[in-house]
């Protein structure tokens, strides 16, 4: 299950690559208006929240896993790291925090992850 913001860019790329896979795919949408997400999404929700959204995201993912540095995505790697919830980041700022592994590809950090959840 792969939830995101539900718009373009690496959440567009994110949903396609886990629709390709069988995977079911969450948009969580910063406005009301449902056509605005990307394809690949399997659900989309309205939630009319703007930014707040990212609030959701974290508090119902298993981890985040962020790509870059927009503003959007440093609030839900503070989020996660605020409630506990692991971080994998891939070309990112530098992130000195308890929870949050830096990578420098999104291979190392997928398998990270694979490692981490298949392990449990």
């Amino acid at each position: 299950m792969l939830i995101t913001g539900g718009l373009g860019g690496v959440m567009a790329a994110a949903a396609a690559g886990a629709a390709s896979r069988g995977g079911a795919t969450v948009g969580l949408l910063p406005g009301d208006d449902r056509t605005a997400a990307s394809a690949g999404h399997t659900v989309v929700i309205p939630t009319g929240l703007g930014e707040l959204r990212n609030a959701l995201v974290v508090r119902a993912s298993d981890a985040v896993f962020a790509v870059g540095g927009s503003w959007g995505t440093q609030i839900e790697v503070s989020l996660a790291v605020r409630t506990g919830v692991p971080v994998v980041s891939v070309a990112g700022w530098a992130q000195p925090a308890p929870g949050v592994h830096d990578f420098d590809d999104v291979e190392a950090a997928t398998a990270w992850l694979e490692r981490r959840f298949t392990s449990a």
